[in-house]
């Protein structure tokens, strides 16, 4: 039986799909302002402090993605690399368009945060360049939560079962991250990991 372009290209499918998503999720970001979003916010986001060090696997998050796509396609079995990008990419979508249908925002962050180390610099950078907005579902714990199932079910696992416990623990610091940096309500955080 006849491949189909997308299963004989799969680095120009992610390069496309990179492409869709970029562009919806910027349109989203530019065209839904704060008075016309739904406020997310729980009791247990006011328990939950602020911790300026989460930043740095939030950012990580950036880097996991593409790490973990190609680590599958070029070190696993082809199903693999295939079992990650679909559920993966269905589920940013869906989180788009959770956004379009019901759009949502957070007034989590503090107002100031100070101090001029690495940290507290990039927190602020952070939340210059990312709004408030489109928040609910989590992409950064749906995606984190694919990754770790993709990494516990591929043949690498099995071969390398502290590579199951890695991807696990890195995608639970991730959804740490999106509430201690403020980014994310626990709710958020709730319908990533359901989607």
């Amino acid at each position: 039986m006849k491949r189909s372009w997308f299963s004989r290209h799969p680095i120009c499918f992610m390069a496309l799909y990179l492409l869709f998503y970029l562009s919806a999720f910027n349109f989203l970001e530019t065209r839904i302002s704060m008075p016309h979003l739904v406020l997310v916010h729980c009791r247990l986001d006011d328990l939950i402090p602020f911790c300026k060090y989460a930043v740095i696997p939030y950012f990580a998050w950036f880097v996991w993605i593409p790490f973990t796509l190609f680590y599958l396609l070029w070190r696993a079995p082809r199903e693999d690399f295939w079992r990650l990008c679909l559920p993966l990419f269905a589920g940013m979508t869906i989180a788009l368009a959770c956004y379009v249908i019901l759009p949502t925002g957070l007034a989590l962050r503090p107002y100031y945060v100070p101090g001029n180390d690495f940290f507290a610099r990039t927190v602020r950078t952070l939340y210059r360049t990312d709004t408030p907005t489109n928040v609910c579902p989590s992409i950064h714990c749906q995606s984190s939560a694919c990754m770790a199932l993709a990494f516990s079910h591929s043949k690498l696992a099995k071969e390398r079962p502290a590579l199951k416990i890695l991807a696990w623990v890195w995608a639970a610091l991730i959804c740490a991250s999106t509430v201690f940096t403020k980014q994310h309500s626990i709710i958020d955080v709730v319908c990533g990991l359901a989607v």
